[in-house]
């Protein structure tokens, strides 16, 4: 059972009352799930405060990441996009129609290929993901720091190997 300053945590307090309601079943997983998860959307509401900042959502600050991770001269096609990205083929569309609006992408004709597409950076996209990245970082270090050195270490290599048994 994992405990605050105030006691039970609420995923101890809901294994209690399952342990009560069905002592036949080991809830004991959700001790690991049930944190995790609720870990997860406190980072994810953390990270996104950094992207508003920059007049961005998660999804496109992946993409412009992804363009800039691409180096010189920081284009990828649509699709090599989705491939990138956490953002699906359906939702990059839109995603791309936003960013090329605000003028932090372009498209134009592939090279080989006058109908294939290549998104690109634009000048101020670049600057717009390299200010972003900086201060994501920053917030990123902030938020690992609350573990501690070796916490952070410990727990990176198990779940470095658990997401590796999902993702062979």
């Amino acid at each position: 059972m994992s405990t605050t300053a105030d006691g039970p945590d609420r995923i101890s307090r809901i294994q209690a009352e399952w342990a009560l309601e069905r002592p036949d079943l080991d809830v004991s997983p959700q001790g690991v799930i049930g944190r995790l998860h609720r870990v997860a959307g406190h980072l994810t509401d953390e990270l996104r405060i950094v992207y508003a900042e920059f007049g961005l959502g998660e999804g496109d600050f992946d993409v412009l990441a992804a363009l800039r991770r691409a180096g010189e001269p920081f284009e990828r096609t649509p699709g090599e996009l989705a491939e990138h990205t956490m953002v699906t083929t359906g939702g990059m569309t839109k995603r791309i129609d936003r960013l090329e609006k605000a003028g932090l992408v372009a498209r134009r004709a592939g090279s080989g290929d006058r109908r294939s597409r290549v998104v690109a950076l634009t000048p101020r996209g670049r600057e717009t993901i390299d200010d972003a990245f900086t201060a994501h970082m920053a917030n990123e270090r902030r938020l690992v720091d609350q573990l501690g050195a070796d916490d952070a270490r410990r727990l990176e290599e198990i779940l470095g190997r658990w997401l590796a048994r999902f993702e062979r």
